[in-house]
């Protein structure tokens, strides 16, 4: 199958106190390019996040958008630090002997020296987010790979058209080549006639310009190689891949063959299809822009 490098999936995944949602859209660019945006307390999957991704993309420009929200009530809590309420209160005891003072602290007042109680988010079990934020990843990859193979498909139909109608432009060139070297020495003979008037005609001199002149305008191996190009392309569309970067090479060499003929005819309506399928060829390479 075919995939366009343009495509878009979603996926939001909730289970107990936690939501994870994913989005992802893609345009089209020469190699495989991601950029992911999450909540910090999720970076730490990053690696794995890009692993996963390369089951579903092999290129494109893609922008992947992570939220996740919990909801869990004890997700924070609160620290006593035994320790460090017994350096104060130590200290505070010899402040008392040294400076013969009272010592009236109490536990509220305890409890407001820094670091005594402190708040504190529990530790995220990674092994049960990863299982909720891959399975959300997954989702949204395949309803994102779903809209590609779809956009694809109608690429490929697209494509399968300009190819043909590229042929019949190389099947009109094919038959009319011949018939310019005909047309050429009918006109170099009368005009050879009318200039000797009575003369004989030397066959074998013109036979010579006319071979000359044949092998000038001869486009036989451009239109073979350009014909074999677009079968080429017919067949790789047809065993799909990823196959964008091949069928971008191919369709430049399809433009240089193009040019080949163009310059090469002395003949108004070859010229004709030839521009015609340099434009064809312009429109192939462009919708070839978008293929994975």
């Amino acid at each position: 199958m075919i995939k366009s490098m343009t495509g878009f999936g979603r996926c939001e995944i909730t289970e107990g106190d936690r939501k994870i949602t994913v989005e992802m859209k893609s345009v089209n660019h020469r190699y495989m390019d991601v950029n992911i945006k999450m909540p910090k307390k999720l970076n730490f999957f990053e690696s794995a996040i890009r692993n996963e991704l390369k089951n579903y993309i092999q290129r494109g420009k893609v922008d992947i958008f992570i939220s996740y929200e919990d909801f869990t009530e004890s997700n924070i809590c609160v620290k006593y630090n035994k320790e460090l309420a017994s350096e104060y209160m130590k200290y505070l005891g010899q402040m008392a002997e040294d400076f013969s003072l009272d010592n009236d602290v109490r536990v509220s007042n305890l409890s407001r020296y820094p670091e005594v109680l402190s708040m504190e988010e529990q530790t995220i079990d990674e092994e049960e987010l990863w299982a909720l934020l891959s399975k959300a990843l997954k989702g949204a990859a395949e309803g994102f790979v779903e809209t590609r193979i779809k956009e694809g498909e109608n690429l490929k139909d697209d494509l399968m058209a300009k190819l043909d109608g590229m042929l019949i432009n190389v099947d009109y060139i094919t038959e009319r080549s011949p018939e310019i070297i005909d047309e050429y020495k009918k006109k170099l003979k009368d005009k050879v006639s009318e200039l000797l008037e009575d003369a004989q005609v030397d066959e074998s001199r013109l036979l010579m310009e006319v071979t000359i002149f044949a092998d000038k305008v001869c486009v036989d191996e451009e239109l073979v190689r350009l014909r074999s190009h677009i079968e080429t392309t017919r067949e790789n569309l047809r065993q799909g891949g990823s196959i964008g970067r091949k069928l971008d090479f191919i369709a430049q060499e399809m433009n240089r063959e193009a040019n080949t003929i163009l310059s090469k005819t002395t003949d108004l309506e070859i010229s004709n299809r030839a521009i015609e399928l340099k434009t064809e060829i312009e429109k192939v390479r462009e919708q070839i822009q978008n293929i994975e």
